[in-house]
């Protein structure tokens, strides 16, 4: 992908320049393959509320341990919650995932269709199931579906770097998020990436 035009775009903004001179173009992973979005969705439901270190530790040891070291319905089907638990997720992850599972295999979910939908349309589908917030679905719009224009305004990090990186007085709430990311319009992705970047805990890359 070329990150010329992003990068111009974005340097309108100078703390967001200094950022990306300090770390160079954004690494963000490619649309995933449709066979592949169920793990990505496995994968948000798990980040939720922990380090992206802690996550990825989880995501892997879950593979090692599912029939196949697949995360796919199927194997998370055969699993069992207590199989998920030993993995390292809560029980109230474990259940979320064991639900998300079943409703793909039972055709509740069909998640190559969210593929042609808009932003917020995937949200509003996502939302409906148990456990997955507008916060994860978010999550699998930049991580999954390479969305360029998502604006994490509920992620604790996100909020945190803003705060740093513009001097702000105290974390800033959606309404104030909104107006500072007028000017990253259409990029406010990558935007977001640079400033998990600078904090050295980018949710996936």
């Amino acid at each position: 992908m070329k990150y010329e035009p992003i990068i111009s775009h974005l340097k309108c903004d100078s703390i967001l320049a200094n950022l990306i001179d300090r770390y160079g173009p954004p690494r963000l992973s490619q649309q995933a393959d449709a066979g592949d979005l169920f793990l990505r969705l496995v994968d948000a439901i798990i980040s939720q509320q922990i380090s992206a270190k802690a996550a990825a530790k989880i995501v892997e040891k879950l593979k090692c341990n599912l029939p196949g070291a697949c995360i796919a319905p199927e194997s998370i089907q055969a699993a069992g919650i207590d199989g998920l638990r030993s993995s390292g997720l809560s029980g109230q992850k474990a259940r979320y995932v064991a639900g998300l599972a079943e409703q793909v295999l039972t055709g509740g979910l069909r998640l190559d269709i969210l593929i042609d939908m808009d932003d917020e349309a995937v949200i509003e589908h996502l939302v409906k199931l148990k456990g997955i917030g507008r916060w994860t679905a978010q999550m699998f719009l930049i991580f999954a579906l390479s969305r360029p224009d998502v604006l994490p305004v509920d992620d604790l990090g996100f909020r945190t770097a803003l705060q740093r990186q513009y001097a702000l007085p105290s974390l800033p709430g959606a309404v104030e998020i909104e107006q500072l990311a007028q000017l990253w319009r259409p990029y406010r992705t990558y935007a977001a990436w640079y400033l998990w970047r600078s904090l050295e805990n980018t949710p996936r890359e």
